[in-house]
């Protein structure tokens, strides 16, 4: 065995830029292609629940695989995992456009492309995450997580306006073209760099646990860390009142507006997104974290409310542009506050677990939320409804205030969650009461995947 010491942290902003570059811009294309297919969808079927059963077969399955998928990152070249995870998803979009070309393409294809997508996405994510913490160091992993949301916020900003354009004049067949280009072009990005890979420890160089205990291995290092565990819930319970709200946008906007009125709005919401991200790139984010998240999170509340005080559309807009501003921050200090506080050679297993966790809520809110208002919320909120009197006089009755009175629920909710989880002490002194993880590169030539190195075994015993 031929083993060198491992490395300090490399700090390869440089190598992080290209790929940051290369992920942007496929995002953009991802965006063009999904809101062309959502147009495609709709205009067959007429259905909003076939377009709602695509969203979920794209979420779910990659929040409830992901620890499969987390286990295997950690064992895997995350490059590698990264160069595959693009080339499977633009294989799949190949698949696509052949099927359109062929005029065979069919609304159950896209159910399968969506579960597909997500199985890859579910290796995509932490395998990511988990090479932006080798690339990144600590004081700058704010930064990176600011400027890895503004590929979500420009896409979000950009993918509507330049796909309703690009659907009139090429067509589907022509959108997903250019996401396939998009997808050559970040795998590009990343067979021209490197990524450093880290210590991976082990309890024997000859034996691997198996791929359940790795999975397990990811719950067990989070519950030894109770601040973390509480983070994790608190983004649990936000994300459930964040996917009742999800589905519910387009409706407040369209009862109280035309359909241009609510691009508008969208388009100003992304804006908010767009300054949120480029806000968190240039500062990085408080110096406890974790203040980052709770106090967005307040802040998250108190603009959501006012989606639905009345029904007006600037005030939805002006609410809109101020909550999507805090989501990019929010996102950043707790992903930044995670890659601090995880050992590089666990991410892949931990985050995955994290994933789980932090979203299984989200589909749960969807799900609810449509027969919420539909059956309930709406009918109460009619003139003589059983709200009529009494929240109705607040916010108005009629039309699109069943999906108000959600937003406001769901406004005080939060609000109401973020100052509660601030007053645990154990939440609030995680930045210091975790001791950050250390990053140590591998150097080694000939070392069986899992020997263990210098000063390895205390962490593992830890860990667990």
């Amino acid at each position: 065995m031929n083993t060198k010491n491992p490395a300090s942290h490399p700090g390869n902003l440089r190598t992080f830029t290209i790929i940051w570059f290369g992920q942007l811009i496929s995002a953009l294309g991802s965006g063009l292609s999904g809101f062309a297919l959502g147009v495609w969808i709709y205009e067959r079927t007429g259905s909003a629940t076939m377009f709602a059963l695509v969203v979920l077969s794209f979420e779910v399955p990659g929040i409830f695989f992901s620890p499969v998928a987390g286990a295997l990152v950690d064992r895997w070249n995350r490059r590698t995992i990264l160069i595959l995870c693009d080339s499977a998803a633009a294989i799949i979009m190949l698949g696509v456009l052949l099927l359109e070309l062929n005029n065979s393409l069919e609304v159950w294809h896209l159910l399968v492309v969506a579960f597909i997508g997500a199985i890859a996405g579910a290796f995509q994510w932490p395998a990511f995450s988990a090479a932006t913490t080798m690339l990144v160091p600590k004081e700058h992993l704010g930064r990176a997580g600011g400027m890895t949301q503004i590929g979500e916020a420009i896409s979000r900003l950009l993918s509507p306006v330049l796909a309703g354009a690009l659907f009139l004049s090429v067509g589907l067949s022509g959108i997903i073209l250019i996401d396939l280009v998009t997808f050559v072009i970040a795998a590009t990005s990343l067979l021209v760099i490197s990524i450093p890979e880290p210590v991976r420890a082990a309890s024997s160089p000859s034996v691997k646990p198996s791929l359940w205990k790795e999975i397990r291995f990811g719950w067990d290092y989070i519950l030894a860390r109770r601040g973390l565990l509480l983070l994790l819930l608190y983004i649990a319970v936000i994300n459930l009142w964040f996917g009742f709200i999800n589905p519910l946008f387009t409706p407040l906007l369209l009862e109280i507006g035309s359909p241009q009125d609510a691009g508008l709005v969208f388009t100003v919401m992304g804006v908010g997104s767009v300054a949120g991200t480029l806000i968190m790139s240039a500062w990085g984010g408080p110096k406890r974290r974790v203040y980052g998240v709770l106090l967005s999170g307040i802040w998250a509340g108190i603009t959501l409310a006012f989606h639905g005080v009345a029904p007006n559309l600037w005030v939805v807009a002006a609410a809109g542009l101020f909550f999507q501003m805090s989501m990019p921050i929010m996102a950043a200090c707790s992903q930044a506050l995670w890659q601090t506080k995880t050992a590089p050679d666990v991410q892949g297993r931990v985050f995955s677990m994290r994933r789980l966790i932090a979203q299984f809520t989200a589909p749960l809110g969807t799900l609810i939320a449509g027969p919420l208002v539909d059956q309930w919320l709406q009918p109460a909120m009619e003139p003589g409804g059983a709200l009529a009197n009494s929240l109705g006089s607040v916010i108005g009755v009629g039309g699109g205030r069943g999906a108000a009175a959600v937003f406001l629920f769901a406004g005080a909710f939060v609000f109401l969650a973020s100052i509660a989880f601030l007053g645990s002490s154990r939440l609030r002194n995680v930045d210091t009461e975790i001791p950050d993880a250390e990053v140590k590169v591998r150097q080694d030539v000939g070392v069986s995947e899992g020997a263990p190195l210098a000063g390895e075994s205390s962490e593992v015993a830890e860990a667990t």
